[in-house]
Formats: C-alpha cells, structure tokens, sequence
C-alpha cells in the first residue's frame, strides 16, 4: 500500500494522539458508552481539569466528539473505528 505524505502524517496524527497512557484509558472508559467529565475523572482518578485537557486533544483528533447539556458536556467516542483501533491494539498487547 502506497500512503500519500498527507496520509502518512495524518496517521501518525492518530498513533500520536494514542500514545499517552491517561487518553487510551480515556477511551477504555468511553467504550463502555458516554460519559460526563465528572463520570471520567472519579472512574480514572483523574481532576476533572486533567480530563478536560485530554479530551480537548481527542476531540481535535476526531475520536471523541462532546455534546452539552444544559451545563454538562458529555463525551463518546466519535464512531465504532475508534473502539475497533483500541480493541485491536489491546488484543495485539495482550498477544504477546
């Protein structure tokens, strides 16, 4: 398969937006369905202002997408290629 350099930096845009630890344990909790930020930070034992902040780059990322209500925003992954990318990397970790 031949990448176009756009493609190619596009790609390690996503691997890079999957290289922090407190993000891929992010989206483990958001595959299980949407969540508020409160929600996020009591279930990692993050500050709600730590889960804000890596959301902010998720959401640039295109892998998690927010929706408000009244004064809450809630987040969920941005569509199922985000839970199938995490779901296969966590199988090749687990491999071996």
């Amino acid at each position: 398969m031949k990448l176009t350099e756009l493609k190619a930096i596009k790609l390690a845009e996503l691997f890079s937006a999957l290289s922090d630890a407190n993000r891929v344990r992010i989206i483990s909790q958001l595959i299980e369905g949407e969540m508020s930020v409160r929600a996020l930070a009591d279930g990692l034992g993050m500050t709600e202002s730590a889960v804000s902040h890596q959301l902010r780059g998720l959401r640039q990322m295109h892998l998690v997408r927010a929706r408000k209500s009244g004064r809450q925003v809630f987040y969920s992954l941005d569509d199922d290629h985000v839970s199938r990318l995490f779901t296969l990397g966590l199988d090749h970790v687990q491999h071996g």
